[in-house]
């Protein structure tokens, strides 16, 4: 039987206009392996540890910044008589899409093979350090502008942090290693095209036939590489993406719920209600009354 290992569907925030949480976690006996579609990154301030991404290991220690993809399997260990007190950032694709078509920051998703991690150290470790301060004060501050500057600081950070890591593959003397570590990390880099083209076209009226024509696959095949990496056959996966969206709106706007059926991909009002009360376990209009 295939292993699948824990899919993490929710995090605080997740639907509403501007989903990110940041936190100030202390792991005593490290975190299980699991997955998920949003993006996380972390920062070690104290105690030492592991992290595997990918089923590569890299130390964990003051100054580890790691950025994870959607559907990487990652687990945190902690060091025999240590802890790990680290910041975790878990976030929405969606918040990566708003800058210019030349330099949309999904460029650091379709970046994959790249090292998922880099250790800081000088200036680099305090740079980073302060602006994940501020950014996590700025979370649990109620002022004016909050999700804005918290989506400026997420940015600042994500780029640094490439422009670290680039940095460092240039310099590195390596050639075989870099080319190793990519083919780890990036193991199963191959699907990632398919997954990023549902969740760009998840409100359009796409079929798993429409994805095996596009990417010349059987449709048996692409169903299977799908759920391997996502745990969820195509249509849970596609529902699933559609309704998180929908609660987003739900929540966030003034859309009335035929809008919104119609926005976030259901061509039929009753699809859409049936849909989200089996996955809810409510209708629309109640899920919006009692959020």
């Amino acid at each position: 039987m295939t292993y699948f290992p824990d899919y993490l569907k929710n995090y605080p925030n997740m639907n509403t206009s501007s989903p990110l949480h940041i936190s100030l976690n202390t792991l005593h006996s490290g975190f299980r392996a699991h997955r998920h579609d949003f993006l996380e990154f972390s920062y070690v301030v104290d105690g030492s540890g592991s992290e595997s991404i990918n089923e590569v290991l890299h130390p964990m220690k003051p100054g580890t910044f790691t950025f994870v993809l959607p559907y990487q399997v990652h687990q945190i260990y902690t060091d025999p008589g240590s802890r790990l007190v680290l910041y975790n950032c878990m976030f929405s694709m969606d918040l990566l899409m708003e800058s210019s078509p030349n330099e949309r920051l999904l460029g650091l998703i379709d970046a994959v093979g790249a090292p998922p991690f880099a250790q800081l150290e000088g200036e680099d470790r305090e740079r980073i350090g302060s602006l994940i301060e501020g950014m996590y004060s700025e979370y649990m501050s109620n002022e004016p502008w909050r999700q804005t500057m918290l989506q400026i600081r997420l940015k600042e950070l994500l780029i640094r942090f490439d422009r670290h890591r680039r940095l460092l593959t240039a310099n590195s003397q390596s050639e075989a290693r870099i080319q190793s570590d990519r083919r780890a990390y990036g193991r199963h880099s191959s699907v990632w095209p398919i997954i990023h083209y549902i969740h760009q076209h998840y409100q359009d009226d796409l079929t798993l036939g429409d994805l095996a024509a596009r990417f010349n696959m059987s449709l048996s095949r692409i169903s299977e590489v799908i759920k391997e990496t996502t745990g969820q056959n195509f249509l849970y996966f596609l529902h699933d993406l559609r309704i998180r969206h929908a609660c987003s709106l739900l929540v966030s706007t003034e859309m009335s719920v035929s809008e919104i059926a119609l926005e976030v991909g259901y061509g039929s009002y009753n699809t859409f209600s049936r849909v989200f009360r089996e996955t809810k376990g409510v209708v629309p209009k109640e899920y919006r009354k009692r959020k």
